[in-house]
């Protein structure tokens, strides 16, 4: 499955919220320098999902608040 994912790094609060069908908002504590807050979005969205972290891939836009991120159930 493929969702876009739009990043709000450096949130007081992890959250994801549902804003489409298939687009997400992430919420994650940690800052966008050296992937940090890449990781810790995969990891919200593999708790959100109840899958395992390695199953949640960021697709494009590693470096954009925008994301395509795949999940494989």
């Amino acid at each position: 499955m493929k969702i876009l994912v739009t990043a709000k790094p450096g949130a007081k609060t992890e959250k994801v919220e549902k804003l489409g069908d298939n687009h997400f908002a992430v919420f994650v504590k940690e800052r966008a320098k050296e992937g940090e807050a890449n990781k810790a979005i995969e990891k919200a969205l593999a708790n959100y999902f109840g899958v395992k972290p390695y199953e949640v891939e960021i697709v494009s836009g590693h470096m954009a608040k925008n994301k395509l991120v795949e999940i494989v159930e």
